[in-house]
């Protein structure tokens, strides 16, 4: 069965270019939010274990505490999303984060900026049930890839954005000041989408009629989790969440002393990583129209990625040529996004998308917990070649993880009406 049998297209009106690109817009600016509260704390740190008296242990379990409230809250607010509608949610969770930002501007203790990670948590927690919800009911299907690519650019951009904006604060003013700002942010943006919140709307009422939920629905609401591609899309964003945890942490410093690259050079290769991630959704939002494809485009891209860190790895160049390969694995990388995404839409029955969104995207929050404890051990032995060489060995893994979601591939919970 195709695609578009598995998952409808939107259940209540037809669809414009204005209308798809006016829902892109206002849930990749949400989106961007959710990756830039990720990454306000970990700038901050070397102010905060000053503040605080504590350690950058103690501060990384600040951020631990953070991926599994999100990854928990991510798992349960598929449900509600599929109850309630996603904009709802969507307000809650970009609200929380604004809280949770002004939480650890007025923290006084430690204990505080744990509290607040929980907060912070309960708000990531809801952004991809709801996003992809959206964009798999109400923007048309020839244009989905383009949504995926806006998305996964936006996380990136709100990644990138993070430091740029609390760093200069917090050393213009204070900490405090930096963090508070960055809550007004989330708030900000928040009133933007409340103003445009007739765009959000999704009639909930006509999706379950569509796909066969409510009183009729056959199949109870965890009937899902017996689907087989649930769980391998579940564990490609495991290992998706531990590349880039690696990537975004470690790799830049070990591919450093592997090739006597500058400390100046080396905090570079992140930005021109992600970067050139961006430049590549856009290719790969092209490339994604044709959903047949796409486990042979993340196959392609991540195997590229995979051999451009063997080179790192094992290689002899010169220090400048460091970051023009961070730019190539980030580019290939990127040109896979919107094809990853269209894995879990062919694997998702109609009537369960926010719920499987919310499992299978839990499967980032678990990796990006648990990769730091892995490759941070490799780093503090000095195993840097290691660390470039696991980096390979889990892009590899992503490669044979996308086929198999092919292989065992459901198409629907419930039989579609004819």
């Amino acid at each position: 069965m195709s695609s578009s049998a598995s998952t409808p297209p939107n259940a209540t009106s037809p669809t414009t270019l204005r209308s798809d690109a006016q829902l892109i817009g206002l849930v990749g600016l949400a989106h961007a939010i959710s990756h830039f509260s990720q990454l306000i704390l970990a700038p901050l740190f070397p102010w905060l274990k000053d503040a605080f008296g504590v350690s950058y242990t103690e501060l990384g379990a600040v951020l631990t505490v953070f991926f599994v409230v999100s990854c928990i809250v991510q798992a349960a607010s598929g449900f509600i999303v599929d109850k309630l509608g996603p904009r709802p949610v969507l307000f809650v969770g970009l609200g929380a984060l604004g809280l949770a930002a002004f939480g650890y501007a007025a923290a006084q203790s430690y204990w505080m900026l744990l509290l607040c990670a929980v907060v912070g948590g309960i708000g990531n927690g809801v952004f991809h049930p709801v996003d992809y919800t959206l964009f798999n009911r109400k923007v048309a299907p020839t244009r989905l890839g383009h949504a995926y690519s806006v998305h996964g650019i936006t996380g990136s951009l709100g990644w990138a954005l993070a430091p740029a904006f609390v760093v200069p604060i917090a050393i213009a003013t204070s900490w405090r000041v930096a963090l508070a700002s960055a809550g007004a942010l989330a708030i900000v943006v928040l009133l933007v989408l409340w103003a445009y919140r007739r765009v959000l709307d999704l009639d909930v009422k006509a999706v379950h009629k569509a796909t066969g939920q409510g009183e009729a629905a056959v199949g109870g609401q965890f009937d899902f989790l017996r689907i087989p591609a649930v769980w391998m899309c579940f564990g490609f964003f495991f290992f998706y969440a531990a590349v880039i945890s690696v990537v975004q942490t470690f790799a830049p410093v070990a591919a450093g002393h592997l090739h006597a690259v500058p400390v100046g050079i080396v905090a570079v290769c992140l930005t021109v990583y992600m970067v050139a991630s961006s430049a590549g959704m856009v290719a790969g939002g092209f490339l994604a129209s044709d959903p047949s494809r796409c486990e042979r485009i993340v196959g392609l891209g991540f195997g590229i990625a995979a051999a451009l860190a063997l080179v790192l790895a094992f290689a002899d160049f010169p220090p400048l040529v460091v970051p023009v390969l961070f730019g190539a694995m980030g580019f290939v990388s990127g040109v896979a996004g919107p094809s990853r995404d269209l894995l879990v839409k062919r694997s998702t029955p109609p009537n369960a998308t926010g719920r499987v969104y919310g499992v299978v995207y839990a499967g980032l929050d678990i990796g990006q917990a648990v990769a730091p404890l892995v490759f941070g051990r490799l780093m503090d032995h000095g195993q840097y070649v290691a660390v470039i060489v696991g980096l390979a060995l889990v892009q590899g893994v992503l490669i044979a993880s996308a086929f198999n979601v092919t292989r065992v591939r459901r198409t629907a919970l419930v039989p579609a009406s004819a």
